[in-house]
């Protein structure tokens, strides 16, 4: 069991370095990195120049913590790429360039990054 337990901890780590050796963020088109948990999503905007977090929300931040939206689900990763939207538009972001990390591309990361498009970042 421990076995099964590490090879699907490689084989996931091994996608997300997969994923993210192609995408490089600066600051004028930075990484928008998104983590699924069991229970969460995290949404940031990254410099990998600077190193440095320029944006994020997440569903256990303050504002929607104790709402509807505190709570992983396709209307709270809505709600997170309009967020991450606007941010990104106060700190004068016209595009991002979209990190899945290790999860595929539907579902609750494809609505988010709809709603971040819809929100004027271009992904």
């Amino acid at each position: 069991m421990r076995e099964g337990l590490i090879r699907k901890q490689t084989v996931r780590k091994k996608r997300t370095m997969r994923v993210r050796k192609k995408i490089h963020g600066t600051s004028t088109e930075p990484r928008l990195c998104v983590v699924k948990s069991n229970k969460h999503l995290q949404v940031q905007l990254i410099d990998d120049d600077a190193g440095v977090t320029l944006g994020s929300v997440s569903t256990f931040s303050k504002e929607y913590r104790d709402s509807e939206f505190g709570k992983k689900g396709k209307h709270s990763a809505r709600k997170l790429g309009e967020h991450i939207a606007k941010i990104a538009s106060e700190k004068n972001i016209k595009a991002a360039k979209f990190d899945r990390g290790p999860a595929k591309f539907h579902g609750i990361l494809a609505e988010l990054k709809d709603a971040a498009v819809a929100g004027g970042l271009k992904c």
